[in-house]
């Protein structure tokens, strides 16, 4: 008999009392499913709250960077030499054109729908026709109002309002003072047209020291941004920036560079600013540069080479502390034709005529009779000369079968060391330099820093000075791979090459800012003059070995350096002619005049080096003019001379009332 169930009286529905385990393996699986979800969602809304706040501000934020004014560049008596001037932008603020953007829109689409138009633009298209509507009506205002006709670049508004909209749209750029004046008594305060106010370099000037202070660039202010400017995370819009190119501008760039500002704005979905901002930052304007520049002295020179019309370079230093005082270079360039950018057009135009070149401190050449006082130094040094010794000048020196000829091809006699650096006599250094030899007369070029830059605070300094010797000849000739026998006889020195070295021709090439440097160092009795374009009020003195001369050896020369300039035979004569003649100061010179072989056959560099006042040494000057009549005489005294003349007469007008300071001089 198989087992039945008791019921109890009155119940309807049998009832099993039991356990089944897949209910509470379901259950157990719901709640790990619950645990993770609130376990996630803990994790994303407390934990991670961070992240997506961060994300939520570069999705709504942007930044919007400005660039600070550079600072100014002034010369040593305080006179502005580069500064900053407002340059004036009609400009169009895109984001506050919303609404009128989208009512010519909603115009447009109705009037293709009204002619039953099937060739119906796209919304985008439709946007860009939008928006160069309403721009075009707002640039026919400004036209009207400064009678111009200014053209609405369609591309360029196309690819602002996608790339950078936050920033204003420049309509109408470099306005003149009276238009700017104009506009602001006629915009109000609350219309998107505004008048932008930014800076550009500002040469008053022009082309004065154009190679010393050089110009600046275009740069994004992104590569460079202040420590502590917050935003690095957004994205942002960048004003353009300047960076200097060449000269002080390019050397003290860090120093001069302004410090860049920023401004964080929340923006709608679309892309639209809201204000006010979140966060703003002033820019800052950059440190100022005191030069040692007398833009006198410099102005008066480069009017000087102006007028004479050749290529040339100008350089003069305070003897004492080799400041300069005057770097000059022709041709050159106007200034304010690179700010704020220069265009193709005149790049093109300055450099077709050489105008970038900086011949002063680039440029290398053979010093010519300049460079008599080198061989004097070296043969007095050396024993080879005696100051009282006379030499016998017939015209010609004759070396082997060859004749090397006097400067003018006239015989001067019997001389000694004073009058052959007053007359500039070749056959005397000829003489003088082939007893000595080579080595001597490069070892004492070396002595005067002649084998090396300068070190002045410019960029670009050449390297290509050359100070040579049978070593040196030896070493470019074994690099040519010449066969045996014809490298033997090219890299031989000659006595012909060391009647040249003697002369400041041949091998050698140095720079005017060089020889300024030999200037200054000579007339302050010593050997090494380091040149600066810092001014510092109370710059010590530079000290180097002394000449290592005895008193009569030193007066021989200054004497026969003196004599060249008030001696009826002197070659820098003309600068003791009436015209050019300074009242009450002396002046050692020496002249120079050097053959040069180019494409278009031999030219003349005219040199003229020189310091006064005589008895006390201030300021040293070099000047080199480049191109004058091949083969011409006394071109160091005549294109040369009156260059220096030009520093030397401004220099005395101010000297005059000015305190006399005592140098003394080492021998």
């Amino acid at each position: 008999m198989s087992e039945r169930t008791t019921e109890r009286p009155g119940s309807l529905v049998e009832s099993h009392k039991g356990y089944d385990p897949r209910l509470i393996l379901f259950y157990f699986g719901i709640s790990v499913l619950l645990l993770t979800l609130a376990g996630g969602l803990t994790y994303q809304q407390l934990l991670k709250t961070d992240s997506y706040h961060d994300k939520e501000r570069m999705q709504n934020q942007r930044r919007i960077l400005t660039p600070g004014p550079r600072g100014n560049i002034y010369d040593r008596n305080g006179n502005l030499l580069v500064g900053n001037r407002p340059r004036f932008a009609v400009t169009l603020n895109l984001d506050e054109l919303r609404p009128q953007f989208k009512k010519e829109f909603v115009k447009i689409r109705n009037a293709y729908r009204e002619t039953d138009d099937r060739n119906l633009p796209t919304p985008s298209e439709l946007d860009q026709v939008a928006r160069f509507t309403v721009v075009q009506r707002y640039l026919d205002q400004v036209n009207k109002s400064l009678n111009r006709a200014e053209e609405l670049d369609g591309q360029a508004l196309t690819r602002h309002y996608r790339q950078q909209l936050l920033l204003p749209y420049v309509l109408v750029d470099d306005l003149h003072p009276e238009e700017y004046a104009k506009l602001i008594e006629q915009l109000p305060v609350t219309s998107p047209l505004q008048v932008y106010t930014s800076t550009t370099r500002h040469y008053p000037y022009g082309s004065a020291a154009a190679h010393t202070l050089g110009f600046v660039g275009t740069v994004n202010l992104e590569d460079s941004l202040p420590e502590g400017l917050p935003g690095d995370e957004l994205k942002t819009f960048a004003m353009k920036g300047t960076a200097g190119r060449d000269g002080l501008e390019l050397k003290f760039d860090d120093r001069l560079q302004g410090e860049t500002g920023g401004t964080i704005y929340r923006v709608d979905p679309a892309g639209y600013r809201v204000n006010p901002p979140l966060h703003k930052r002033l820019p800052v304007q950059g440190n100022n540069l005191v030069t040692s520049l007398d833009i006198d002295f410099q102005t008066a020179v480069e009017s000087a080479m102006a007028t004479i019309e050749l290529p040339g370079a100008a350089v003069a230093l305070d003897v004492a502390t080799g400041e300069v005082l005057v770097l000059a270079s022709k041709p050159d360039f106007n200034l304010s034709d690179t700010a704020p950018r220069i265009s193709s057009v005149k790049y093109k135009e300055i450099d077709e005529a050489g105008g970038w070149y900086n011949r002063a401190v680039k440029g290398t050449y053979a010093p010519g009779s300049t460079f008599k006082i080198i061989t004097a130094l070296a043969g007095l040094r050396n024993g080879v000369i005696d100051p009282e010794a006379k030499v016998t000048c017939n015209g010609a020196y004759k070396i082997g079968r060859r004749l090397f000829p006097c400067h003018d091809g006239h015989a001067h006699g019997e001389i000694n060391l004073a009058t052959a650096i007053e007359q500039s006599c070749n056959v005397y250094f000829f003489e003088m330099g082939v007893k000595m030899g080579p080595d001597l007369i490069a070892a004492e070029a070396r002595r005067f820093r002649f084998d090396r830059p300068t070190g002045i605070e410019l960029p670009y300094e050449t390297k290509g000075m050359l100070v040579p010797d049978p070593a040196w000849k030896r070493r470019i000739t074994a690099q040519k791979g010449l066969p045996p026998d014809q490298q033997a006889i090219e890299e031989r020195w000659y006595e012909g090459n060391t009647a040249n070295y003697a002369i400041g021709q041949g091998f050698l090439l140095v720079t005017p800012l060089q020889m300024a440097c030999f200037a200054a160092s000579f007339a302050r009795g010593e050997t090494e003059t380091i040149p600066t374009l810092l001014h510092q009020p109370d710059r010590p003195r530079q000290s180097s070995a002394p000449l290592g001369l005895t008193p009569e050896q030193h007066q021989a020369i200054l004497l026969g350096m003196e004599q060249c300039v008030i001696s009826p035979h002197g070659t820098a004569r003309i600068l003791n002619t009436p015209a050019l003649r300074i009242p009450d100061l002396r002046i050692a010179g020496k002249t120079g005049t050097a053959q040069v072989a180019t494409p278009k056959g031999t030219i003349n560099l005219a040199w003229f080096i020189c310091f006064a006042p005589v008895e006390r040494p201030e300021i040293a000057i070099a000047v080199m003019i480049e191109g004058d009549t091949p083969g011409e005489e006394l071109a160091g005294g005549r294109y040369a001379g009156p260059v220096a003349h030009a520093i030397l007469k401004k220099w005395w007008e101010k000297k005059k009332a000015a305190p006399v300071r005592t140098l003394t001089v080492s021998k």
